[in-house]
């Protein structure tokens, strides 16, 4: 697995003239960076008057798909969000088609935490809120209320891994 978000940008006037132009560069530096790095492999063209590029192809950007007309600016800013929560981000990002903002919102005001199932959510969530009399606690059947909360909305999860269930309020 890729370890470092990299994006591959094209020299559009050599790929329109049949030859393969372009440079890998990770997503995550500095945006100033990332343009001199473009305006560098712009200057190094084969082709007179270089002037567009387009990214081309992506890695370490997990499940989420990068435009190829998504921009410098935004590539950058799904890189940092994917370091950021690496655990999730990208999945968070596919599973909310790519809003960055409500991808943020969800993963600082709504994240629960990382749990083997939706149900040792419901389960750690109702004995830290609710006094359940000792003669009761085998009854309570915490994989129904789990499905329930999938259910009526109160939450969405993103499965990353073997019992690995990301939970967050769907506010």
């Amino acid at each position: 697995m890729c370890t470092e978000i990299r994006i591959y940008v094209a020299d559009l006037a050599a790929y329109n003239n049949g030859k393969l132009h372009g440079v890998w560069i990770n997503a995550t530096d500095d945006l100033e960076a990332i343009r001199e790095q473009v305006n560098q492999m712009l200057t190094d063209s084969p082709e007179d008057f270089a002037e567009e590029y387009a990214i081309h192809d992506h890695e370490g950007f997990g499940g989420f798909i990068l435009s190829e007309y998504a921009g410098l600016e935004t590539a950058h800013e799904v890189a940092c969000f994917i370091t950021e929560y690496p655990d999730f981000g990208s999945e968070l990002l596919d599973h909310l088609s790519g809003d960055l903002e409500e991808a943020r919102t969800a993963a600082e005001e709504n994240y629960c935490g990382c749990y083997q199932s939706l149900a040792d959510f419901a389960e750690e969530l109702t004995e830290d809120t609710t006094q359940i009399p000792v003669n009761l606690v085998y009854y309570i059947d915490y994989e129904r209320m789990a499905r329930d909360m999938e259910l009526n909305g109160d939450v969405f999860t993103l499965e990353t891994g073997w019992e690995e269930v990301h939970i967050f309020w769907n506010h």
